[in-house]
């Protein structure tokens, strides 16, 4: 659906380029979770696709069609709830839907239709009548969702959606994403909580310094880093790193908490049984696959806040 080529950008003025040759593919239907610590070109890639930055260099296409093109066509089609909020205070839920449908050129039945049909999906029609200002922060968050849903977009930018929002809002725009996908609904997200991107997205795009530095299904990236083991073992952690280097690559994490990669023919049970028998003492071991966060630091050496 959306296929974005060699994409460059580079801000006047600015000691050197927000995107530097990006490229990705999202299909129909899918989450993609876009990734990467503050500056690394997340803004100025969303921008360009809704819209508010002209392409300098590279290409990107909708359905084959260049964006400029599609969006001068319907502009409807993608649309953004960005992380600040997009409505106005003073007005009611219902007076906010239905501003924004008239400004989607929404008339008559329709209007009406999509306006019901937004308050039902963010689950907002208790709080139709409420102005926008008295809302908690996650019903903010809903009604920032519900706007960006009343023209049936094909592709929904989710800039941050969840900041600043209680945990029960935040399970509820997390089920909200995975029901647009499942109707059709192209989604790209954002986040600054990897765990919701390992609980949503069909496709992972991790960017730092304005270039895409791994793009993958999800599973593809957790699968990645082979198999993972987690310990805390009584003693000396140098002796430990040495028994463990045995079984894969090893590394010892500030709290004491050791982190073992697998080799190809390692397995838990072997470990396990190694620390036995060296007569250490082991408090906890946890097993699985790659994660984000791990991939993520180990990419950009920095976390997702770094500036």
């Amino acid at each position: 659906m959306l296929t974005i080529s060699a994409l460059s950008f580079q801000y006047p003025g600015a000691p050197q380029a927000a995107l530097s040759g990006v490229s990705l593919q999202v299909q129909r239907g899918r989450v993609l979770g876009l990734l990467g610590p503050n500056g690394a070109g997340k803004t100025t890639l969303i921008s360009h696709l809704a819209g508010l930055l002209a392409v300098q260099q590279g290409s990107i296409l909708l359905d084959g069609q260049p964006l400029a093109q599609a969006r001068a066509e319907r502009p409807t089609r993608i649309t953004l709830a960005p992380q600040e909020y997009a409505f106005y205070p003073m007005l009611t839920v219902a007076e906010n839907l239905a501003c924004f449908a008239a400004a989607g050129r929404l008339t008559g039945d329709k209007k009406r239709e999509r306006i019901a049909a937004c308050l039902s999906f963010a689950q907002l029609e208790r709080f139709a009548k409420t102005r926008a200002e008295q809302l908690s922060g996650g019903l903010k968050r809903r009604l920032n969702l519900a706007i960006a849903l009343l023209p049936e977009p094909e592709l929904i930018l989710l800039d941050e959606p969840t900041v600043g929002v209680d945990p029960q809002s935040r399970a509820f725009l997390l089920d909200a994403v995975k029901a647009l996908a499942a109707q059709g609904c192209t989604v790209l997200y954002t986040s600054h909580y990897i765990e919701e991107i390992e609980a949503i997205a069909d496709d992972v795009a991790i960017l730092d310094n304005g270039r895409v530095l791994r793009a993958a299904t999800l599973p593809d990236l957790l699968a990645e880093g082979g198999a993972q083991m987690a310990l805390r073992i009584e003693g000396s952690v140098e002796a430990a790193l040495a028994l463990l280097a045995n079984f894969g690559t090893v590394q010892a994490s500030h709290d004491g908490e050791i982190a073992l990669c697998l080799n190809a023919s390692a397995t838990p049970a072997g470990v396990l049984q190694a620390i036995a028998t060296s007569g250490a003492t082991l408090h906890m071991a946890r097993y699985g696959s790659h994660d984000l966060e791990r991939l993520f630091m180990q990419l950009t050496h920095r976390t997702l806040r770094d500036e």
